[in-house]
């Protein structure tokens, strides 16, 4: 009998135990989903954050848009500038081609270049040939953590949005020490595409 309550006990132990293991780590993969949407980009490690990035893509998108309304984006870059992160996003439409800044911290714009499309290129060929689906498109800090856990260690520095053959893809920089890795995510599903090492 007594043999018996100690089991019991130690069984109704285990399941508390259990319990609360469950419930602790629901409770921290919920802090830390509302962390990742409370901060637009992962420009941090372990808590420490190592540049301004208060803008989203989704909001730099949105500034181009308000620029150059009736254009479309061919490729997004969001990459330190004098110590500090700026998205340089490039479009055209079917006559010229366009490049604006958006700073990632302040979200100021500046207009960095405007000019007309060689004769090949007009008429919608580069546009169409170039232009970049937004739907769906993974964040940059998810692309962030598929890069970093793919490479295993550091940290991501350098974001760039392209397309090429047909596939839109995120092209991620990892630095850890003195290794660079370049990492291609596709830009919708988060498959690595491509990795390279810059040792």
């Amino acid at each position: 009998m007594v043999k018996k309550i100690i089991i019991v006990g130690l069984s109704a132990v285990v399941l508390v135990g259990l319990a609360g293991c469950g419930s602790n780590s629901d409770d921290s993969s919920g802090s830390s989903s509302t962390q990742k949407t409370s901060q637009s980009v992962k420009v941090s490690s372990e808590g420490e954050t190592r540049a301004d990035v208060n803008v989203s893509v989704a909001d730099a998108i949105k500034a181009y848009q308000e620029a150059y309304p009736d254009s479309d984006i061919t490729s997004i870059d969001l990459e330190t500038s004098l110590g500090k992160y700026l998205y340089k996003i490039e479009g055209v439409d079917d006559d010229k081609e366009y490049e604006l800044r958006v700073d990632a911290n302040t979200k100021a714009v500046s207009k960095e270049r405007e000019e007309n499309l060689d004769a090949e290129d007009r008429n919608g060929v580069k546009r169409t040939e170039d232009k970049l689906d937004l739907e769906g498109l993974l964040s940059i800090e998810q692309v962030s953590d598929i890069a970093e856990k793919h490479v295993g260690k550091g940290e991501a520095v350098d974001w760039s949005l392209d397309k090429d053959a047909g596939t839109m893809y995120w092209e991620v920089k990892v630095i850890a020490g003195q290794d660079e890795t370049e990492v291609k995510i596709d830009a919708t599903s988060g498959e690595v595409l491509e990795t390279e090492i810059d040792d």
